[in-house]
């Protein structure tokens, strides 16, 4: 008979299992997503997110120094505009509410800051690119992004983030910013984006409901992983210097894949329903609140560099920096 191997001795007690854990959280590596509404007054609750709201202007100034305060070191800003339109144009107007919340956060904080660059939020039809017979145009929608992220780095943001997944948009986004000057502003690509039944509470939070179809004849099949690997490869070359997986939780095969595959900055983004359940859960008192650190090192045990998180202030606040 062969020896029993003593396994449990790493496990014995919590110090032991510290010195022997293989996977940390890291602070700095968190990324908490911010909305800022043109429309709000003050601030709202999204009653779809426990514990996340919209904010004014003022009161995300006010949010985004206490962000700060706690050891919060990255922001990733969402913008509801006054006016929507057929083609986004508030998407890049130089007065927008994107551009002011930079503007504002690099002034005040130096939290890096990243901006989402899409049109659902700009749009009258909720879509992500503009409609021409019926369907997203994908070059027409292109042009927009480009102008999308000129204004952006104007207004000083530290890196883009384009979400829309259209085709070629990392490489028109970094040829309109290399020819203005911008060629240090980074590109943080939704690289494999899926059509995920996950995005409810956001499309609350960020107005951004289709008004008639869904999106997923530009949004990835979830039942392709291959396709996914592709659409990163395709990010890379066209010059993108982050790549992501999204939604993250159901999709940690993804990020092990991406990783292994692409040895570059690899981030996650743990989507609106990925929080609500979790939270809910919690909240209820049928999960520990230990589930959110469990859910948070999946994914970067999975091999994630960065990770999106609604979890990120409450986190970071609680357990201060790692």
């Amino acid at each position: 008979m062969f020896p029993v191997e003593r396994m449990r001795r790493y496990r014995l007690n919590s110090n032991l299992r510290d010195i022997f854990s293989e996977t940390k959280i890291n602070s700095d590596k968190l990324i908490m997503p911010v909305f800022v509404d043109e429309t709000e007054k003050s601030k709202t609750a999204i009653k779809s997110m426990p514990g996340i709201y919209r904010y004014s202007l003022n009161e995300y100034e006010k949010y985004i120094g206490h962000l700060e305060d706690i050891g919060v070191k990255n922001i990733i800003i969402f913008g509801i505009p006054k006016h929507k339109d057929s083609s986004g144009t508030s998407s890049y107007d130089h007065d927008g509410i994107v551009q002011k919340a930079i503007r504002s956060a690099k002034l005040n904080t130096k939290l890096n800051v990243i901006a989402d660059l899409c049109l659902c939020e700009y749009t009258d039809t909720g879509h992500c690119g503009v409609i021409s017979n019926g369907y997203v145009d994908n070059d027409k929608t292109l042009n927009i992004y480009g102008k999308e992220a000129i204004s952006y780095a104007e207004a000083g943001v530290d890196i883009v983030a384009p979400s829309g997944m259209m085709d070629g948009q990392v490489g028109v986004i970094r040829k309109a910013m290399d020819s203005n000057g911008y060629v240090n502003t980074m590109i943080m690509a939704y690289s494999s984006k899926f059509a995920s039944n996950l995005y409810g509470p956001f499309r609350d939070a960020a107005d951004s409901t289709p008004q008639f179809g869904d999106r997923k004849s530009y949004q990835m099949d979830y039942r392709n992983g291959d396709e996914a690997m592709r659409e990163i490869d395709l990010d890379v070359k066209e010059g993108a210097d982050i790549i992501m997986v999204k939604p993250a939780l159901f999709y940690l095969d993804m990020i092990y894949r991406a990783k292994q595959l692409y040895k570059m900055p690899l981030a996650t983004y743990m989507v609106s329903g990925e929080y609500s359940m979790v939270k809910n859960a919690v909240l209820s008192g049928a999960l520990a609140a230990d589930t959110v650190n469990e859910a948070l090192i999946s994914l970067f045990r999975a091999g994630s560099d960065l990770a999106i998180t609604y979890f990120a202030e409450d986190y970071i606040a609680n357990h201060g920096k790692a």
